[in-house]
């Protein structure tokens, strides 16, 4: 019963119309639902590589104009001893790793891919705030509850 709900509720998050008492549920949890179904479907990112959600490639069609793209670097900060950095540039230096999807590229360079490599980057909505954000980091040991910093496997 449980599944055919879940089935229900992400029909209606598409369009689809749904029984009444399920609607409610939605109309109160929209980003929830929608949160899940962008991030349930993506693969696993392969070695050295970065995978980006349906959210965050929409998210930079949306804000990137011609030749921008998502800088991601990691710094030095945060309560867990790293943090993440997300800025726009136009700019691919040598040691620049561009990762593409359908249409939308994140760039890390050489140095910043080691702390990074085989995750996802994700953009979320949420009513307090929408960043975007490194989901599934294979490099971090663990992280903070807001989920901006994090530590370093060794």
């Amino acid at each position: 019963m449980a599944a055919a709900r879940a089935l229900s509720l992400t029909v209606e998050a598409f369009g689809a119309p749904i029984p009444r008492r399920q609607g409610r549920l939605l109309a109160a949890f929209p980003r929830l639902l929608t949160r899940w179904e962008t991030t349930s479907s993506i693969p696993e990112a392969g070695e050295g590589q970065i995978r980006l959600t349906d959210s965050c490639v929409q998210r930079l069609l949306e804000i990137t104009e011609g030749s921008e793209f998502l800088r991601l670097q990691v710094e030095g900060g945060g309560c867990s001893g790293f943090q993440y950095k997300f800025s726009l540039d136009t700019v691919i230096n040598p040691d620049d790793r561009v990762f593409e999807q359908g249409g939308a590229r994140v760039v890390v360079d050489s140095d910043n891919l080691a702390y990074v490599k085989g995750a996802q980057v994700d953009f979320s909505q949420e009513l307090i705030r929408s960043s975007f954000q490194v989901l599934n980091n294979p490099q971090a040991q663990q992280g903070c509850s807001c989920g901006s910093s994090f530590s370093i496997k060794i």
